[in-house]
Parts: C-alpha cells; sequence; structure tokens
C-alpha cells in the first residue's frame, strides 16, 4: 500500500494496491445496477476537479452537497479535496431555515442537489445566501447545470499540473470537511474534520474485515454522516466494492441481489429485522412453530465469547441447519460483518444474530471523534454483551470523576467552526475530548455506555434516571415500536409509546378486535390494557424510583419526516417534549 496522508491519496493507493475490478463503485439506475471501475472514479474525480477550478474555485472555499448515496457523491467529494476545497455534505431531509443557517455561516460557494423537489427548494433558500454562485443538479433538470456539465467543462480545461501543485499544498493536518450535526435544539453546529483525522479513524478499524478485495459492502446510512463515511472510505482502503441501496425500503432487495459481505446499520434497522422474523415463527403452526420458537430461545442463550459446551453446540447445529441457515438465506446468505452504531444496541439482538451466524459490532463514537472510539472486535476480550468492545487503538479513552467518557487521540476534531466557546467546552488544555456520554469500564478493558450526561434526568425526590436503558429494554417487545422516557422533576417517571401498529394490528385481528383508524385502535382500553401489560413486564426489571407509572399512547409512528427522529433514528427529545409538551403534562396532572 501506499501512503495515505490525505483522503485523496486513497484513489493511487486503490490502483496501485488491488486487481482492476469494474464495480468498484456500483448503483441502480432504471432496475439495473450500474458500475464504475477505479480508473473511472479517478477519471471523473479529475475531470471535475479541472472543473471546479475552471469555476474560480480556490483553496478553503466551501462546497455543499445534498444527495442520497451514489457513487457521484465520491466522484465530487474526492474532486472537492483535490481543489483545495472543503467539503460539506449536508442531510436531504433538513428544514429550509438550516439549509440557509448552514450555507450563510459557512460561506458556502457552490451546491450540488439531488432530485427535483429539493432543488427547487435549495434554489429558493439559496436566493437568501449572498455567498452561494451557482445550484448545480447531479442529474439534467430544467433551469439547472449539473454534474456532467462540470465534468465537460473539465474535459475540455483540463489542467493536471496545478491540481498536483495543489495537492501537494495540502497536508494532513489542514481541514477536510466541516459536518454539521443534525442537533435536536438550536442552530447545528459545525464539526471541522482534518484529513488526519477521518485516515486514523478508518486505517484503526482496518483490521476488523476478515475479507480483502474480493468483498462487496451494502451502503445504505446517509454518507453526509461520518460514521458511514468513514466506512465508505474504509472500504476504498481494502478495495472492497462498494454497492449503494435504493433506499431503506429495497434493502431486503438489494440485499439478495448482491449477497454483501458487509454492511453498517443502526440499532433501529436490526430490530425491525428482528421483529420479521418473530412475525415469521408466529405465522407458522404445529411442530414448525415449536422448533422455530425453540431455536430463537436458544439464541438467547449463546455465549457469543464461544464458551459454549458440547450439549449447546449439538443443539446449535440442529438449530442452524433448521432455522438459522434460512435467516442468513434471506439475509443474502453471505454476511461476515454487520456493524452497528448511533445508539445502543438490545443485547438480545447482538446474541440472536451471532447464533445464527450474523457477526454483529457495536461501534461507539460522535462525530467529533471521526467517529469511532470504541468497537467490538475479534481481538481477546473484544466483545462482551451489553459494552462497545475496547478502545479503538491509538486512541485514548478516560472516565473523568462524574463518569463522563473522555477521548483523546488523533482522531479528535479540530474543533467547531467559527466557535472556539464551544470548543473550549468540549475540548480541555490537556486534549481530552469530552463525549457527553456516562460509562465505565468493565474489568477486562471493554468500554460500557450507561447514559448520555444531558439526557439523563433527575426526578423531584432527587433520583437519577438514564431514560435510553429502560427505553431500549422496553422496544424489546414486539408491541413497542418507539418510546420516550419522561420525569424530569416529576415525582415519577412516564413515557410516550409508540406502538408496532403492524404487530398491534394482526393482534386486533387474532383478538376479533374493531376499529377503522389507528387513532381510533389506540385509545380503545382493551388496547390500553395490553401496552400497560408490557409496560409492568419490563418494570419488574427496573428499581422502584426508574418504574414507569403512566403511559401516553400515540397513534402514528415516529419519523425522520414528522420530526421526531434524526436521520439516524435516534430520538430528538427536545423536539418531542416541545411538540407533545400538552400530553406529557397531563400525564404529571
Amino acid at each position: 500500500m501506499t501512503t495515505i496522508t490525505r483522503i485523496f491519496d486513497l484513489l493511487p493507493n486503490y490502483v496501485a494496491s488491488y486487481k482492476p475490478k469494474d464495480d468498484a463503485l456500483a448503483c441502480k439506475e432504471d432496475g439495473v445496477w450500474k458500475k464504475y471501475s477505479i480508473e473511472q472514479y479517478i477519471r471523473m474525480a479529475d475531470d471535475l476537479t479541472y472543473g471546479l477550478l475552471s469555476l474560480g474555485v480556490k483553496k478553503g472555499d466551501t462546497i455543499a452537497t445534498i444527495t442520497n448515496n451514489r457513487p457521484e457523491w465520491n466522484f465530487l467529494d474526492m474532486a472537492i479535496m483535490q481543489a483545495g476545497a472543503i467539503h460539506i455534505p449536508v442531510y436531504p431531509t433538513i428544514s429550509p431555515a438550516d439549509y440557509q443557517y448552514i450555507f450563510n455561516h459557512a460561506s458556502i460557494k457552490f451546491v450540488f442537489v439531488s432530485g427535483d423537489e429539493l432543488s427547487r427548494k435549495i434554489k429558493e433558500v439559496s436566493a437568501n445566501c449572498p455567498s452561494v454562485e451557482e445550484v448545480f443538479t447531479f442529474k439534467h433538470r430544467e433551469g439547472f447545470r449539473n454534474l456532467y456539465d462540470l465534468v465537460g467543462i473539465g474535459q475540455a480545461g483540463p489542467m493536471p499540473e496545478q491540481v498536483q501543485a495543489i495537492k501537494d499544498s495540502i497536508q494532513g493536518d489542514d481541514l477536510a470537511t466541516i459536518i454539521y450535526t443534525s442537533g435536536t435544539t438550536g442552530n447545528p453546529k459545525g464539526v471541522m474534520l482534518s484529513h488526519t483525522n477521518i485516515i486514523s479513524n478508518f486505517i484503526a478499524v482496518s483490521y476488523i474485515p476478515t475479507f480483502g478485495e474480493e468483498g462487496k459492502a451494502l451502503s445504505f446510512l446517509p454518507l453526509c454522516h461520518v460514521y458511514e463515511r468513514m466506512l465508505n472510505y474504509l472500504y476504498q482502503y481494502l478495495g472492497i466494492s462498494v454497492y449503494y441501496a435504493e433506499s431503506l425500503a429495497t434493502i431486503t432487495d438489494n440485499i439478495k441481489e448482491i449477497h454483501p459481505d458487509m454492511m453498517c446499520c443502526v440499532p433501529r434497522l436490526l430490530e425491525k429485522i428482528y421483529d420479521k422474523i418473530q412475525a415469521s415463527g408466529r405465522k407458522l403452526k404445529g411442530v414448525k412453530r415449536m422448533i422455530f420458537f425453540w431455536a430463537v430461545d436458544l439464541a438467547l442463550h449463546y455465549d457469543v465469547q464461544g464458551n459454549n459446551n458440547a450439549w449447546y453446540m449439538l443443539r446449535h447445529r440442529i438449530a442452524d441447519k433448521l432455522i438459522y441457515s434460512k435467516w442468513r438465506e434471506a439475509l443474502g446468505g453471505n454476511f461476515k460483518i454487520i456493524v452497528s452504531g448511533g445508539a445502543s444496541i438490545q443485547p438480545r439482538l447482538v446474541k440472536t444474530f451471532r447464533a445464527a451466524g450474523l457477526p454483529i459490532y457495536e461501534g461507539y463514537g460522535l462525530t467529533e471523534t471521526s467517529p469511532v472510539i470504541a468497537v467490538t472486535s475479534t481481538d481477546s476480550n473484544g466483545i462482551k454483551i451489553g459494552t462497545v468492545g475496547p478502545p479503538l487503538r491509538g486512541v485514548e479513552v478516560m472516565i473523568a470523576e462524574d463518569g463522563e467518557i473522555l477521548a483523546r487521540g488523533p482522531n479528535i476534531m479540530l474543533g467547531y467552526y467559527k466557535d472556539p466557546e464551544l470548543t473550549a467546552q468540549v475540548i480541555d488544555q490537556d486534549g481530552w475530548f469530552h463525549t457527553g456520554d456516562i460509562g465505565q469500564f468493565e474489568p477486562e478493558g471493554q468500554l460500557r455506555i450507561t447514559g448520555r450526561k444531558k439526557e439523563i434526568f433527575k426526578t423531584s425526590l432527587g433520583k437519577y434516571i438514564a431514560p435510553e436503558l429502560l427505553e431500549n429494554k422496553i422496544k424489546e417487545s414486539p408491541f413497542i415500536d418507539n418510546i420516550m422516557v419522561v420525569g424530569e422533576n416529576q415525582k415519577f417517571a412516564a413515557a410516550l409509546v409508540v406502538p408496532d401498529f403492524n404487530h398491534l394490528r394482526s393482534w386486533c385481528r387474532i383478538k376479533e378486535i374493531e376499529y377503522t383508524t389507528d387513532e381510533e385502535m389506540v385509545a380503545l382500553p382493551r388496547i390500553r390494557q395490553r401496552l400497560l401489560k408490557v409496560i409492568d413486564k419490563y418494570n419488574t426489571e427496573f428499581g422502584s424510583t426508574e418504574q414507569i407509572k403512566k403511559i401516553d399512547i400515540m397513534s402514528s409512528e415516529w419519523s425522520t419526516a414528522s420530526g421526531e427522529l434524526t436521520p439516524t433514528l435516534k430520538l430528538r427529545r427536545s423536539f418531542i417534549a416541545k411538540k407533545y409538551q400538552t400530553r406529557i403534562e397531563k400525564l404529571f396532572a
């Protein structure tokens, strides 16, 4: 491998280290997988670099991209950095006010956007942003120049010597990207990451994949999120082909088509997959149903560290032949690694999937840490249920006196853009980044996350509650899709509950409960009693001050579109508390 000190060094490294392949990057267009070789990738990136320079882009300029995952994102990503500019990827799902804030705060020069509706929205927003010179689209749209127009400009005026001089002037510690965190309150924060920040992170995790350049990865989490972006670079560093899923709705089909070796996801997706597995078992009858749930129960007793006795392994082999192998086949039959991050994962999911031969790895980190701080691995003591594994190689982790997790290393951000005061609040004089998370080390060295410092609240009785721990436990029930525990400065804990409507409708059919709408259904006394039964079951596992005394049942799912969830499907607690303020107040009236 060649030395990689700037992110765009990945391209010559790919050529020097791996055999030619026609699918370095791939996406589905009009029902067919469109593939790009590394040579095509490099040529597109270079032409776009020339095009950007022809438009007057200078070192330090800022360029935004707003799009779904696609090979063209990579072409533009490398082109922006090769031109010495700063890439600012932005979620396609944020509000016009947030777009306007980011464009003005970062003095965006050019914007590249996909989709008709979004293109029109961004053009309207950019009218209030003096720095924005032009909005480009990725594909042909009436009234816009597009990415391929820029490629044409670059092809008409190549300037390889000028580009090489710019690349030679770029150092590893130079700013590569600004990632604006979605946030739950106030304006987004611009996290400044250098080339070294991100490179150190993907090199540090590069020992985890057990396969090489013959492998395929499926990518569907947003590339504007540092988690998927870092892994996107990791795949290129290892010569792994990257296939971009069409959408969240097509993931299952895409998996069956390409048989990936690896993907990264969020716990919410794994919960949905688990729920579908359970639902398929409930449809079975007689002996088949009995065998199915025997296998499910057996998986829950699986020792992920491999300390399973001979009697267990004999039963496991039978379960694998009859049940687990079918689960693997439904998920493409080829997964060697599934990385979960963005939120804590339920222990039962790790046990179940690993028992079924679907190795789940859990990572922990933040945008500010590029992102990985700790990850489960194949190392000795690399995995322990309920932990996120040991600290990543090269990253120091310390627990402060108040229990906060601190991290220090080459992955720690340069700071928040145009906000030195906020930067000083989170990075101390000794270089320790204060994560805002609470945790502890296990005796064997694994890190356990016990709560989010800002999310832990105190009741009026002076007792602390870590809501995420309770929520994750309750979401183990097939009846629960989402839940938010509330009760700060109140005498007890309560919760807003979002039922799993598919499961609840199925239960209503079995029980012959009639209703016309979901809103009518959740108002039925029998539904409330059934959901309270779920809460009561899990309350027995909580301390007396943690037990949920009252619930309010939502009549529709929470989503990114309705505002309750972030793009990585985490709760936007402040938004939820404000949106449902009246309903929360009634819980404590």
